[in-house]
């Protein structure tokens, strides 16, 4: 098992209880969101087992969301973290939500979380938030490490790559797709994309190869 098994049932679960859940949204394993007045934010953080590393993620996000989950798989021999007495007390203390997820998917709640202080980063909330309500769909599984993110910016450059197949444009044409299309591409922080004249814009070699399909 590795950490990206556990997000589906993860995910299951959160949206089983009203959340838009999205996976690895500005660094977080999974971030659900549930409209509403106030709305709330839940984050959770997932590991292969219970550990300290686990917990000091959880309070680097309590700044940014209404609640923090940790979750990870059930322990094989029954003596793991999620059984111990004090590990789930320091969570309850923090506030978090503790989850362990069986071998099979099944989501078990060990703690239930709560907001036990105030604690916002108005800023690093705003821009978690952005990024899930720009991101479409949900194109990465939550827990991964080490493999590009397939973030909003990069699936807004995707539209622009696709767009200028049928030939160069200007970024007028494209804000009609994608809004910040000018600022993609000044900004060409891929290398997809080249200026052909003054204010038309077209594909170099390395953006025709990120949106055609690979030739067999």
């Amino acid at each position: 098992m590795v950490e990206t098994d556990l997000y589906l049932p993860l995910k299951a679960f959160m949206e089983g209880a009203g959340y838009s859940v999205k996976g690895e949204v500005n660094g977080c394993d999974l971030v659900g969101v549930k409209d509403g007045d106030p709305q709330v934010v839940v984050v959770c953080e997932m590991k292969l087992t219970f550990n300290l590393e686990l917990v000091m993620q959880g309070v680097n996000r309590a700044a940014i969301c209404d609640e923090v989950w940790l979750a990870a798989r059930t322990s094989k021999t029954g003596k793991g973290r999620e059984h111990d007495a004090r590990f789930r007390n320091l969570c309850r203390r923090l506030g978090f939500g503790l989850i362990a997820v069986s071998a099979s998917g099944v989501v078990h709640v060990i703690v239930a979380p709560f907001a036990a202080t105030p604690r916002r980063d108005p800023k690093r909330r705003s821009r978690l938030l952005d990024e899930h309500r720009r991101r479409v769909g949900d194109p990465q599984l939550g827990g991964g490490r080490g493999k590009p993110i397939m973030t909003a910016y990069r699936q807004d450059c995707i539209v622009c790559a696709t767009a200028l197949l049928a030939g160069p444009q200007s970024p007028r044409q494209l804000k009609v797709l994608v809004a910040r299309a000018p600022t993609i591409l000044r900004s060409n922080v891929y290398g997809w994309f080249v200026r052909e004249s003054r204010g038309v814009y077209g594909l170099t070699e390395l953006g025709r190869a990120a949106v055609l399909p690979p030739q067999a």
